[in-house]
């Protein structure tokens, strides 16, 4: 069982991952398929040099794996529950924004 340090660790490098945009993307796109970077590059539109900083702190993170396919290397979640917790996460943060009911929220920025 993990202690409760160890739940925060855990929780604070996905927290990590989720902070950069870019990385939020290669996330959702790796959850609906695992992608070659160079296919990964192109869809987000961003530079291959770039893109392995972020898939290198995914790595480093645990959250995504690099399979060797002959000579290329593929990206996929490390595991399939990431997946569920991301469409899980995304669909209660979708429903917190929706649901503003902090009569404080315009004027604080809090909410």
């Amino acid at each position: 069982m993990l202690t409760l340090a160890a739940d925060i660790e855990v929780l604070a490098r996905f927290g990590r991952a989720l902070a950069d945009p870019i990385r939020c993307q290669l996330l959702l796109a790796l959850r609906e398929t695992p992608a070659h970077p160079s296919d990964l590059a192109d869809k987000l539109g961003i530079s291959r040099t770039r893109l392995s900083n972020h898939l290198a702190c995914l790595r480093d993170c645990g959250l995504v794996v690099a399979v060797p396919v002959g000579r290329r290397t593929r990206y996929e979640l490390a595991d399939p529950r990431l997946g569920h917790a991301l469409d899980d996460l995304r669909a209660a943060v979708v429903a917190v924004a929706e649901d503003r009911t902090c009569v404080e929220a315009e004027e604080k920025g809090c909410c």
